[in-house]
């Protein structure tokens, strides 16, 4: 565990030291790191084969960032720090094994807005616990 996190800083480190004129893909250990920054917040795609289409991988994060602004409505750091299980949901109906299986934002968005208008109903009819 303690060498995934390093790996990780590591690799966030690189990230962050990169100006705005190199591309966002690079290799380190044998990974291929796609990474795009959107004002403040950084997303990262570690990949472990050179079969992966690094442009699919950017527009991914694109993707990612898109369906995040469109629930999370202009997504900033304090919307994930706060409901990171929600991010991680979405997160989720986008990867699964691995692998990218659904871009549609409103595929993606359908099941958590279903949730939240239940959880809603429920603090109405249980009044707000």
């Amino acid at each position: 565990m303690s060498e995934r996190v390093a790996l990780e800083s590591e690799i966030i480190r690189k990230c962050l030291s990169r100006s705005e004129l190199q591309c966002s893909f690079l290799e380190f250990r044998g990974f291929q790191i796609t990474y795009r920054r959107y004002a403040s917040l950084f997303f990262i795609v570690g990949t472990d084969g050179h079969d992966e289409n690094d442009l699919g991988m950017l527009e991914f994060i694109h993707t990612l960032v898109e369906t995040f602004d469109k629930y999370f409505e202009s997504v900033c750091e304090l919307d994930i720090m706060f409901n990171l299980e929600k991010a991680h949901f979405i997160l989720d109906e986008m990867v699964m094994n691995g692998c990218i299986v659904e871009t549609n934002k409103g595929n993606i968005l359908r099941p958590i807005m279903l949730i939240d208008k239940e959880s809603k109903k429920d603090e109405s009819i249980f009044g707000g616990r």
